[in-house]
């Protein structure tokens, strides 16, 4: 079951299609409250006027990166960052590690399925 089905999620990436994917996984789990961003600089205005316990964006976007948008987020909110997780196709050690040093709370390779999204949110909310 999931941690709390109405909890606020924003889903950030530059491929409308993968906003669309990565929101039918949530739904498909049982989280109703998603919301999508074309782009991190969508993704902070929408971050500005709601709160959301949960980010889960793309790395590789024009103009505001994942990394950006993740740097900007704890450089604003500090601990009170919502929990964040960082998709890409990239599987690299040091992109991990870049990625955890900058505050991601977990990291997802594309293409991912709904029961991975499912662990990796139980597991960043088992520990709260």
């Amino acid at each position: 079951m999931p941690h709390n089905e109405s909890m606020p999620i924003l889903v950030v990436d530059d491929n409308k299609t993968m906003v669309r994917i990565t929101g039918e996984l949530l739904r498909q789990i049982g989280y109703t409250n998603v919301d999508g961003a074309a782009d991190g600089s969508v993704a902070l205005e929408m971050v500005a006027a709601k709160t959301y316990e949960l980010i889960i964006s793309d790395w590789n976007m024009a103009e505001v990166s994942g990394l950006d948008l993740l740097r900007k987020l704890k450089a604003i909110n500090g601990a009170r960052a919502p929990r964040f997780i960082m998709s890409t196709a990239e599987s690299k050690t040091d992109k991990i590690v870049q990625a955890r040093v900058a505050g991601a709370d977990a990291y997802i390779v594309k293409p991912f399925t709904a029961q991975t999204l499912r662990v990796k949110i139980e597991g960043l909310f088992a520990r709260a």
